[in-house]
């Protein structure tokens, strides 16, 4: 599923384009995705203007200026595609081009999801904070509000694995797998240590190193391991660059280190990590 890179790389490359044209012609091609449209969604954005597309957690915020917020969320599989005038339909395949959103600088905006997973919503936009979907949200990982000092707060007294801890939303937002088994190597903490064994030193590593992880996948337009694709189509390569996800079995990239990537579950999710560099 994509993670908070892989939708900021796709907020990235909608921003350009939509940001101030107006949505001339919204379709659909079938009722629902994960979930139904919402009641008149076509109606409702039609002849709106977009004033900005923004991104919380693994969410796109399309804000308009009929006071409602589009949200969108990829699911497994969901891409946008944007086709300028004249351009070249996207590579994908069509049967599972769902949603089409015709601009008035004649560009297209294409949802594509094979296995509609993905979902769109209409949001009031001064309730959004309070929707069912962004309520509950931690802060961002880069932002100035996500702190050693934060994580103290929310680790203390608790024995709950840090991998399963730092996959909770309401602690901090947009983080997934791939990137906390990341965070955590760099870090030197191995996945399954209990929280409250996480002193200050290694809780400051620990953000630092999340936000360092997180800034380069960015850069590198994110990870693309099966579906993920920004909107003109490229491939991320953060994947090249993994230093324990997916590489169970593996000798460990640290210098001088002699062990070996192990591979465990940790609620239903894979945990990598490095038996000797990590504790």
């Amino acid at each position: 599923m994509p993670e908070l890179p892989e939708v900021e790389t796709v907020r990235s490359g909608l921003a350009p384009v939509m940001e101030g044209a107006t949505i001339t012609n919204a379709m659909i091609n079938r009722p629902n995705l994960r979930f139904a449209f919402p009641d008149r969604f076509c109606e409702r954005l039609n002849e709106t203007q977009v004033l900005h597309v923004r991104r919380r957690a693994k969410y796109l915020l399309i804000g308009l200026d009929s006071n409602e917020t589009l949200l969108a969320h990829l699911g497994m599989s969901g891409q946008f595609s944007i086709i300028p005038p004249g351009g070249p339909p996207p590579n994908t395949n069509p049967a599972h081009d769902h949603v089409v959103l015709c601009l008035g600088n004649d560009h297209r905006i294409i949802y594509n999801d094979p296995r509609r997973f993905g979902f769109m919503d209409l949001i009031a936009s001064n309730a959004l904070d309070e929707s069912k979907f962004l309520a509950d949200l931690g802060p961002e990982p880069l932002s100035n509000s996500f702190s050693s000092a934060r994580l103290a707060e929310q680790f203390a007294g608790k024995t709950r694995p840090v991998k399963t801890a730092l996959l909770d939303q309401r602690l901090v937002a947009g983080l997934g797998n791939i990137y906390v088994c990341e965070a955590l190597f760099r870090a030197g903490i191995a996945p399954q240590t209990p929280v409250k064994r996480i002193g200050a030193v290694r809780r400051e590593r620990l953000t630092h190193t999340i936000r360092e992880v997180i800034e380069q996948a960015i850069a590198a337009g994110g990870s693309t391991l099966r579906d993920f694709a920004a909107t003109d189509g490229a491939l991320g390569y953060f994947q090249h660059r993994f230093d324990v996800y997916d590489r169970e079995g593996e000798p460990c990239l640290h210098k001088d280190c002699t062990g070996t990537i192990k591979r465990i579950v940790q609620a239903g999710r894979s945990s990598f990590y490095c038996p000797r560099c990590q504790r």
